[in-house]
């Protein structure tokens, strides 16, 4: 492609993307397609010669645009957000641009030393200790995976990297955890077995006590505890593990604490919300997600550890053809995680950081608390309405509730949901409490407003009326 093309079609293209965030209310929040349906619409082997743009694009509006479940429709009240914002985009933009491969410093110096300061941005916005380093993976479950691997090998003194298995490892967490902490425990090598998952209380928050219960009792069987993970805003119902006693445990019998604040995390950088971290100090690795809350482009999953020789001795092999001779003095990222090649993802982080600035991003995230909190006293008033978790951030878990059986409150539930999504206006996804079907409606849409949630509201409340009279 010539230069006059390239800019042509570039700047074609932002146009598009600028229409597209202003524009995205008006497509149904959840694409229709049918499963084949896209992909029947595309040829069965690769184009033998070139293709020019006009059709490439033409394609993409036609084919793959109806495709497309809009995750940044301010309707967008499902599973949990994935934001994009005008300055990250624009960051990404560039970093696609240069086509850095950032593996190590010398690959490109600037990619990694500005990941260097933005985590460390991140750190002191989060409050977190001092001696935490940060480094930017994927996302959370590739951050937390990384923890389970450096936890195996601190519990055997390397000796799993060695040597494989010759002992039993286990892992705690609670029942409410996220799956990838069964995935991860999967692919270290610990066995789903020696995944022990602890019960929670009233509130979906992991007990102490039965944390204890449970150490005691692997240590008595001859099994070695490795980690605990504990959740600030678990995915079900946003539930905040109790990091403090959890990390009396974990110092008392010397395992890794991983907390896994995915979502929940990026709401620590306000002063009313940093008693979800308390405790945070005793914890050996840290992630959230600055593509869920922080309006960074995915993938971009901040990753910190207390002690980064322990993960630098759990990854690192040196090649000869990887060697620089600044190796010494430098920090070379492709030791911190599972991969060797590394995307510039610090970019775009740094210009959310700088165009937003720590105060604008507080108070968009103030704003989502408080649409939640509407939402949460509107349903609460209607009798019709049960809320089913307290709502510690932006996410509220509900359901309609007519005094039935339980097996059929489910079923009426799942219908409410299934029609509430079919209007297209607002996308909701659901999850299970304690065997009671929930509805989960979170807010954190860079573009939601209050008209947004009074919809839903009143999309809720119409659908339950239709339900309740059949």
């Amino acid at each position: 492609m010539k230069k006059e093309d390239f800019k042509k079609y570039g700047y074609q293209l932002i146009d598009w993307v600028a229409d597209y965030l202003e524009e995205v209310e008006k497509y149904p929040v959840k694409s229709k397609a049918r499963p084949g349906e896209i992909k029947n619409q595309l040829p069965a082997s690769p184009p033998l010669q070139s293709e020019g743009m006009d059709r490439i694009l033409k394609d993409f509006d036609q084919i793959i645009l109806p495709g497309m479940t809009h995750w940044q429709h301010p309707g967008w009240f499902a599973y949990f957000p994935s934001n994009n914002s005008p300055a990250s985009i624009l960051g990404e933009l560039l970093a696609a641009g240069l086509g850095t491969q950032g593996m190590v410093w010398e690959t490109s110096p600037s990619a990694t030393e500005l990941e260097e300061v933005v985590m460390d941005w991140l750190r002191q916005m989060l409050s977190l200790p001092e001696e935490f380093s940060g480094v930017i993976e994927d996302t959370a479950s590739t951050a937390t995976l990384c923890a389970l691997l450096a936890a195996r090998e601190r519990a055997t003194d390397f000796a799993i990297n060695e040597a494989g298995f010759s002992q039993i490892l286990r892992v705690y967490a609670s029942e409410e955890a996220h799956s990838s902490i069964e995935k991860g425990v999967k692919i270290a090598g610990y066995g789903r077995k020696n995944l022990v998952y602890i019960p929670t209380d009233e509130e979906y928050a992991l007990i102490p006590g039965e944390l204890e219960r449970a150490i005691k009792a692997d240590l008595k069987a001859g099994f070695k505890p490795a980690a605990v993970v504990a959740t600030v805003g678990t995915t079900s119902s946003g539930a905040v593990d109790p990091l403090k006693a959890i990390g009396e445990l974990t110092s008392e019998y010397r395992i890794w604490f991983h907390v896994d604040a995915a979502y929940a995390g990026t709401a620590a950088i306000l002063p009313e919300k940093r008693w979800a971290l308390e405790g945070i100090e005793s914890a050996d690795s840290l992630v959230f997600n600055p593509h869920k809350w922080m309006l960074t482009n995915f993938d971009c999953s901040a990753f910190f550890v207390r002690d980064y020789r322990l993960l630098t001795k759990t990854f690192e092999i040196h090649p000869e053809y990887l060697k620089t001779g600044v190796d010494a003095e430098v920090k070379n990222f492709r030791d911190w995680g599972i991969q060797l090649g590394r995307r510039f993802r610090s970019l775009k982080l740094w210009f959310v950081l700088r165009s937003y600035g720590i105060e604008g991003l507080r108070k968009i995230i103030r704003k989502h608390l408080h649409l939640a909190e509407i939402l949460r006293e509107e349903l609460a008033r209607d009798r019709r309405f049960e809320i089913l978790a307290p709502v510690y951030f932006s996410l509220v878990c509900f359901r309609l509730n007519d005094g039935r059986p339980e097996e059929e409150l489910n079923k009426l539930n799942r219908k409410l949901l299934q029609a509430i999504n079919s209007t297209g206006q607002v996308f909701m996804t659901h999850t299970t409490l304690k065997g009671k079907f929930t509805i989960r409606l979170v807010v954190g849409q860079r573009t939601t407003e209050e008209r947004h949630v009074r919809q839903a509201l009143e999309i809720i409340k119409a659908k339950a009326d239709e339900i309740l009279k059949q």
